[in-house]
């Protein structure tokens, strides 16, 4: 019985990638707007009855390649740590991961869109996509936190008006961080997808040409205003106090 299982699970497993393959496909074809179950069941030469067993609506399989779409991105930014330790800096991991995620993002254009463009009309993301979402952001914050612990952040500056909501972020994703640190880090977080998304989406057409070294000029600028001191021979540093 046990053999009869597995041959099924394997099954189930090559057609489950199948099916989502055959939708990526649509996504860069006709983008996310237009996924139809039915028509991936038509190219795969399923019935549409039988594809329903895998993903019973639409929006499930949307669900399915959104956290697909974040878990590689965030394996991106994590592969780019390990492969960066500590001992290379924290200007110098922070730059790998923003790096990693970019080049992911263009090698992946249509599932960058489906996660980081417009939403999908119709469609809310239920809850299953926040983890698999929040592994890149975490992954930033896992640097800026190691800088924190062994080299000291410097605090960036923080409007007397916002200090109440900082005190709210800091507490819901980093208590472990100074609020205007994190407050830094949310906008440092907007600000690379920001870039990225400019790239990407055609609006540094006639504007950047050289645009890798633009974007390492830019996540270099965040690394600063986010708290990260410069090690010797790094980057410029910046005026700082203590954390």
């Amino acid at each position: 019985m046990s053999t009869i299982r597995g041959a099924r699970e394997r099954a189930r497993t090559e057609i489950t990638a199948a099916i989502k393959d055959e939708a990526r496909a649509q996504l860069a074809a006709e983008g996310a707007a237009k996924l139809s179950l039915r028509a991936v069941a038509r190219e795969l030469g399923m019935a549409s009855s039988a594809l329903y067993r895998y993903f019973p609506s639409r929006d499930d399989l949307l669900t399915a390649l959104i956290v697909d779409a974040y878990d590689s991105a965030g394996a991106a930014a994590e592969s780019a740590l390990a492969a960066a330790p500590p001992s290379a800096g924290h200007f110098a991991r922070w730059t790998a991961a923003c790096a990693a995620v970019r080049a992911w993002a263009l090698e992946h254009p249509h599932e960058y869109a489906l996660v980081y463009g417009s939403p999908v009309p119709g469609y809310s993301a239920p809850e299953d996509t926040i983890a698999a979402a929040s592994r890149v952001p975490l992954a930033l914050v896992s640097v800026v936190r190691d800088a924190h612990r062994t080299h000291g952040l410097a605090l960036p500056p923080l409007p007397a008006g916002l200090r109440a909501e900082a005190e709210r972020m800091a507490a819901d994703i980093a208590p472990d961080l100074p609020p205007p640190v994190v407050t830094a880090m949310v906008a440092a977080w907007s600000h690379v997808f920001g870039t990225i998304s400019f790239e990407l989406f055609g609006h540094f057409n006639n504007v950047v040409v050289d645009r890798e070294a633009f974007f390492e000029h830019t996540v270099t600028q965040i690394a600063h205003e986010v708290g990260l001191r410069a090690e010797a021979g790094g980057p410029s540093s910046v005026s700082s106090a203590g954390a």
